[in-house]
C-alpha cells in the first residue's frame, strides 16, 4: 500500500473513541492505543487497524474494503491486525465497537515486559577487524652531494 498521510482530524476521532483509561501513544504520523504494552489499535492512512480475534477478525474481513494489514505493502501480514475501511471512520459508534472488541482481546495477551537493561553476553564479544595498514611508501633516496675527485699524484 503507498504511503498517505494520516488526516490530522482522524487524531481526535480516534483519542475519543477509545475505552477510557487506555494509554495512546503518537507513533508513526498517527497515535496507537495500548493495553499491557501491547498495541491494540492504531491510525493508519486514512483508516483504523485493529487487532482482534479469530471470530472478530473473519466479523471485519466481512466488511467491504477490509483487508489484513500490511504495512508495507510487500506481503508481510501484522498477525492478527486488519485495516478496516476508511468509511468507518464517518461512524463514532462503529469505530468505538471496533476498538472495544481490539481492546478486550489484546488484554488477554501476556503484557509486555518492560525490561530495560540489556541481557548480558553469553561470550566475549569478537574484536572487530581492522583495517590492513597500507604498505608505507618507498622512500626517496636521498639527493647526491656533489663528490669531489681526489686529485691524483
Amino acid at each position: 500500500m503507498a504511503w498517505i498521510k494520516i488526516p490530522k482530524e482522524n487524531h481526535t476521532i480516534f483519542r475519543a473513541a477509545v475505552p477510557k483509561g487506555v494509554v495512546t501513544k503518537n507513533m508513526f504520523g498517527g497515535v496507537a492505543g495500548f493495553v499491557n504494552d501491547n498495541m491494540f489499535g492504531g491510525l493508519f492512512a486514512r483508516s483504523i487497524v485493529v487487532k482482534l480475534s479469530a471470530a472478530d477478525q473473519k466479523d471485519a474481513l466481512a466488511l467491504d474494503g477490509a483487508e489484513p494489514f500490511d504495512p508495507m505493502g510487500n506481503g508481510r501480514l501484522m498477525r492478527d491486525t486488519i485495516l478496516l475501511p476508511e468509511s468507518v471512520m464517518d461512524d463514532e459508534a462503529e469505530i468505538r465497537g471496533w476498538l472495544r472488541r481490539a481492546h478486550d482481546f489484546v488484554a488477554t495477551l501476556p503484557a509486555k515486559s518492560k525490561s530495560k537493561a540489556k541481557p548480558a553476553p553469553t561470550s566475549k564479544p569478537k574484536p572487530k577487524p581492522t583495517a590492513k595498514a597500507k604498505p608505507a611508501a618507498k622512500a626517496k633516496p636521498a639527493a647526491k652531494s656533489p663528490v669531489k675527485k681526489r686529485a691524483s699524484k
